[in-house]
């Protein structure tokens, strides 16, 4: 009987043998990632489920070796943008958001699960689609939205989601700021005519003084 529950016992410790020299210790993984030029693994990395966060041992080596593989140029751009599209840890996002791919600091800009900080950083990215982005993400600071109204190179688009700011978009916003940043819409010399009609009715005494002004 002792032969025989030795010979069923091998197979289990010829496995965990196996698993334990195929590990690797999280800073040998990482390095290993980010300096990986295998596109193909670091697709399917990015691509991976996250374990459950009960787990939480699993959970954050994973999502710490995510942010070598978002920093990694050889992961494809594709799979770039859904990480900065889907993912909430600041950890990968602040590496996306430095991406030579405008593509992916987009899908950063436009991702609500982003800190303010790093949004109002994209505000002041130098590709405009990236900076409009920014602008009309709800995590955005009032400065930067302000900034943002008072730019004389921002598209009339996005000066219509800042026009709406307080009253058809946010309703609950803090009166006085949005107050600003629709004057400040009312100002730009790029800001659409309908747009223009609508702040000539604006509540504010101070939004309609500007279209006078103009």
């Amino acid at each position: 009987m002792t032969d025989q529950n030795e010979n069923e016992q091998q197979p289990a410790d010829d496995a965990s043998t196996a698993e334990a020299k195929t590990f690797e210790p999280l800073t040998v993984a990482y390095e290993r990632l980010r300096h990986s030029t295998d596109s193909a693994e670091l697709s399917e990395f990015a691509r991976r489920p996250l374990p459950d966060r009960s787990n939480q041992a699993a959970f954050s080596r994973a999502t710490a070796l995510l942010e070598a593989v978002a920093g990694n140029r050889h992961t494809p751009v594709e799979d770039r943008v859904f990480l900065a599209t889907t993912m909430p840890f600041p950890n990968v996002l602040v590496k996306l958001s430095e991406d030579p791919e405008a593509s992916v600091r987009q899908a950063v800009a436009s991702n609500e699960d982003d800190k303010n900080w790093l949004v109002g950083r994209l505000t002041k990215d130098p590709v405009p689609a990236v900076r409009d982005h920014a602008l009309r993400n709800k995590r955005t600071s009032w400065k930067m939205r302000l900034e943002g109204a008072q730019d004389p190179n921002a598209d009339a688009e996005t000066l219509d989601y800042l026009g709406a700011l307080g009253i058809e978009l946010e309703e609950g916003a803090p009166a006085v700021l949005a107050s600003m940043v629709r004057r400040a819409v009312a100002l730009n010399p790029n800001t659409s005519a309908d747009m223009l009609k609508k702040l000539a009715n604006d509540p504010s005494q101070e939004v309609r003084n500007a279209i006078a002004e103009r």
